[in-house]
């Protein structure tokens, strides 16, 4: 099992930044992607960013150029940079972790940016 633990949601202006952090621990081997999808009320969760071990990174359209992930594979952690944030960002932001062909979620953390 793996267990992921979010940090770093909160209440921010729009045009603002934070910064979202999980790190995972439990068995932790073999950990290729890890990254950021959201969930709004009645909508689907979607990707926000990912990133292989191999370092190699995807984004949603809707926060390239704004949104960065990066990884420490030495701390089991991926951060996700959020900067000039919109009111449409305001989501629960879940991270994810896959091993082998199991998907495992964090708890989630509220991201609520005012306009």
């Amino acid at each position: 099992q793996v267990q992921l633990v979010e940090s770093g949601g909160g209440l921010v202006q729009a045009g603002g930044s934070l910064r979202l952090s999980c790190t995972a621990s439990g068995r932790i081997f073999s950990i290729n992607a890890m990254g950021w999808y959201r969930q709004t009320p009645g909508k689907e969760r979607e990707l926000v960013a990912d990133i292989t071990s191999g370092a190699n990174t995807k984004y949603a359209d809707s926060v390239k150029g704004r949104f960065t992930i990066s990884r420490d594979n030495a701390k089991n952690t991926v951060y996700l940079q959020m900067n000039v944030l919109k009111p449409e960002d305001t989501s629960v932001y879940y991270c994810n972790a896959d091993q082998y062909n199991r998907r495992y979620w964090g708890q989630g953390t509220q991201v609520t940016v005012s306009s």
